[in-house]
């Protein structure tokens, strides 16, 4: 088990009830941010440019809610 100082240990408690989880699970969390924000943490997967291309496709196939031109939502957004 490994040994806390009473300032960290209280911070970890803050840590816990704000996020509504374990002791554990805090530390837990606060570990794995600080990991990757330094780099250590799991690697990110770029995305390949045929994936890219097919997530484009996907919005492009969703329904059109507006029928509006950009420039006649963003007169009415200023309107307001």
């Amino acid at each position: 088990m490994i040994e806390l100082s009473d300032d960290i240990e209280t911070l970890a408690r803050k840590i816990a009830t704000a996020r509504g989880v374990s002791l554990e699970d805090a530390v837990a969390w606060a570990i794995r941010e600080g990991a990757d924000r330094s780099g250590l943490g799991r690697p990110r997967r770029r995305m390949t440019s045929a994936q890219m291309l097919a997530v484009g496709d996907e919005i492009g196939a969703l329904p059109l809610l507006d029928p509006r031109s950009p420039r006649e939502i963003m007169e009415e957004i200023n309107a307001l």
